[in-house]
């Protein structure tokens, strides 16, 4: 089926500075696709783009099959947009906000309660419809700033990090929201930081830095990809001598303060690395295995580690 979102070519600068750089990226109905990378990356402009709040400077964009800027009023009726900064009426209540939102997106009066109601049910608010905004915690609020966004049932989701501080049980339920809105058709592009959001929810990604599209492809492939192996760590109850790991499939990576650092080439050589360990080094204090993930090929890609600042990277030592 043909992609909701379309994106090829985009940038956007700000008087000298290149904050989106040829950046090209589809999402088709019923995907969740996540746009990850730094803060400072250009996600949040990317978004604001698609929702056509932001204009650019060059390349092509189409939302459900509308050309932007040209036809940005009729794509509006086709997107929602959920912002990282929650825009709610704090002294109004849940239900109040999501019927005022509703009217605000052109519904009736009898569809924007219907609607409401249904919203309420989805992000799991009932039975905190009538409480003020203001008394709800992060987690509910968050999950309302959501709900505000898909009112009118949108084809076209994007979502700027909508998860960033809530706790727990919120987060289960937003995912589950975003997963139920995607089953239903919509295309979602979800933008987050968090490698673990993107792993867990996101069919493909699209990773992002400097406003360059560095890599893309489902979790899985771009961590392959990357050739990033996986590693176990090992400590002794005395120091590994020089040559103790003589282990095919395995290999010393690094060794230091009585810890060592194998990358293997499959799990099932960790219990020959062990049992080597175990052999030259006496008892296994600890021990620990780390499998390769998208943060660990964000690094290997941008030779430096995802963070949540826009500030450059500290030198190596």
């Amino acid at each position: 089926m043909a992609p909701l979102i379309l994106v090829d070519g985009l940038r956007k600068r700000y008087g000298t500075r290149v904050a989106l750089d040829g950046v090209g990226l589809a999402v088709g109905p019923g995907e969740i696709v996540g746009l990850l990378g730094p803060n400072g990356a250009g996600k949040s402009t990317t978004l604001s783009i698609l929702a056509t709040l932001l204009p650019f400077d060059a390349g092509n964009v189409t939302i459900a099959d509308h050309p932007l800027p040209a036809a940005a009023a009729r794509a509006r009726r086709e997107l929602g947009f959920v912002p990282q900064q929650v825009a709610l009426y704090p002294t109004l209540s849940a239900r109040e906000n999501l019927r005022f939102f509703a009217r605000t997106l052109g519904l009736a009066p009898r569809e924007a309660a219907r609607s409401a109601a249904d919203v309420l049910s989805l992000i799991g608010l009932e039975s905190r419809a009538g409480e003020p905004v203001s008394r709800c915690s992060v987690g509910m609020r968050r999950r309302l700033n959501l709900g505000c966004g898909i009112l009118h049932r949108p084809r076209v989701l994007l979502l700027d990090e909508p998860a960033v501080g809530v706790d727990p049980q919120s987060r289960e339920r937003l995912f589950e929201t975003v997963s139920a809105l995607a089953a239903g058709g919509a295309a979602v592009l979800y933008s987050t930081h968090q490698m673990e959001e993107a792993e867990r929810l996101c069919a493909r990604v699209v990773l992002l830095d400097v406003g360059r599209v560095v890599a893309s492809g489902t979790p899985a492939a771009l961590v392959a990809q990357t050739g990033v192996s996986a590693t176990v760590r090992v400590r002794t109850a005395r120091s590994l001598p020089v040559g103790w790991l003589a282990t095919e499939g395995a290999r010393l990576v690094d060794a230091a303060n009585g810890e060592a650092a194998v990358a293997i080439a499959h799990s099932a050589v960790v219990p020959a690395v062990l049992a080597a360990a175990m052999r030259a080094g006496g008892e296994i204090l600890d021990f620990s295995l780390h499998r390769p993930t998208l943060a660990d090929a964000f690094l290997s890609l941008t030779g430096r580690a995802l963070r949540d600042d826009d500030e450059p990277a500290p030198a190596a030592p």
